[in-house]
Order: C-alpha cells, then sequence, then structure tokens
C-alpha cells in the first residue's frame, strides 16, 4: 500500500483519527504582498499551465513558482522537495512518491522536519487528492516523533493549481477547510502558507524577512 491507495475508513481505523469538517483555520490571516518577479511569473505561467492543462504543468508552472517565493521569503530557512520518495512506514502503507513537502529546514538533501504536504489534484478534482494527502500528513507525524522534532501540527494542501484546499492535523484530529482558496487572490495564499510555516517553525528558525 501506499499514500494514494488509502480510503477514508482505513484511515480512520488505522491510524484513529477523526475527521472534522468545515473548520475555518485561516480567517483572520494576513495577505501577504508577492513579490513583482512572482507576479510576472503567474502572469506568464497561469494561461499557459491551463491551456495545456495536466497536473505537470500546474505543477511547474503554477504551485512550484509559489512555493519557491515562499522559500525566498523565509530567508531559504524552509527546504522545498518535489517528487520525492517519503518511506517512513511501509508496513503501515505509510510510503511513496509525495509531490510536495515544506520542511523546517534549509537542508535540501534530505527531508528533515516537514510541516506540510501538497498533493495534485487528479483530473482537475479537489477531493480525490483528500485522502492521500492525510496519509502523507500521517507520514510526516510520525517522521517528526521518529526524529523528536518538536512540531505539533502538520497541515496539508490539495491543488489544481488554479484551486486550493488546506487541512490541519493535531494529535488524531484532521480538520479540514470548508471552501477552497483561488489563484487570483494570489495575496491570501501567500499569507495563509507563510502563516503555516510561521506557527508550525522549531524555536530555532530564521525570522522572516521584513
Amino acid at each position: 500500500m501506499s499514500y494514494s491507495e488509502f480510503t477514508l475508513e482505513e484511515l480512520e481505523s488505522q491510524f484513529q483519527l477523526t475527521i472534522q469538517e468545515e473548520v475555518e483555520l485561516f480567517d483572520t490571516v494576513e495577505p501577504v504582498t508577492p513579490s513583482g518577479l512572482l507576479r510576472e511569473i503567474l502572469a506568464e505561467n497561469i494561461p499557459l499551465a491551463l491551456a495545456v492543462d495536466t497536473e505537470k504543468a500546474r505543477s511547474e508552472l503554477i504551485v512550484a513558482p509559489i512555493l519557491v517565493e515562499m522559500r525566498k521569503q523565509f530567508n531559504r530557512q524552509i527546504s522545498v522537495f518535489s517528487g520525492t520518495e517519503f518511506n517512513v512506514d511501509r508496513s503501515k502503507g505509510l510510503s511513496g512518491r509525495c509531490d510536495f513537502i515544506i520542511s523546517h529546514s534549509p537542508r535540501q538533501l534530505s527531508v528533515t522536519a516537514p510541516v506540510a504536504t501538497l498533493v495534485e489534484a487528479k483530473d482537475d478534482n479537489i477531493k480525490s487528492g483528500i485522502f492521500q494527502c492525510i496519509a502523507e500528513m500521517v507520514a510526516a507525524r510520525v517522521f517528526n516523533q521518529q526524529k523528536n522534532n518538536n512540531i505539533s501540527s502538520i497541515y496539508g494542501i490539495v491543488t489544481t493549481g488554479s484551486n486550493w484546499k488546506f487541512m490541519k492535523l493535531t494529535e488524531k484530529i484532521v480538520a479540514i477547510e470548508p471552501g477552497e482558496h483561488f489563484i487570483n487572490n494570489i495575496e491570501s495564499l501567500l499569507g495563509i502558507l507563510s502563516y503555516i510555516i510561521h506557527t508550525t517553525r522549531p524555536h530555532t528558525l530564521v525570522e522572516k524577512q521584513s
């Protein structure tokens, strides 16, 4: 079994999870202004990605530039992994390739402190990636426990590139937002990603640039 094979029932029974839907996670988050470079990149890339209309195009042309922007805004003290094998516990099905992982470490050689996992939705359908994302969030939590990382919550993101949905795993509770966020409000998306990085950071993380 791998992350993509889990059903909701298996996640709930195997990991004793409670799923809470319709939970507002970011209603007080302040927006973050994107750099001029990101605005320029997205202005060029979004129409192309939507025209090509494949997961790979959306990932490379929309998602990756946004995550690179966040890494830059945090003084490159976080790391971003794309298409990385993340095998935490094969016996429990916590293995496979993750589309993206955000880690609280400047190291790019290997994942050391995952705080968020991002799944590319299949067939432009956000719901198609939710269970896989929850499984990856569980794996990130197990990984942090194994490494004695003091990170209490793991966030999950499912995106089509144009639509984004966020989740949060704390202990045995998975909270899922009621709605979705959209690429045309990039300030809100960057604000949420910034909030996630700030609220999950170890005390040693270098402060974000002003």
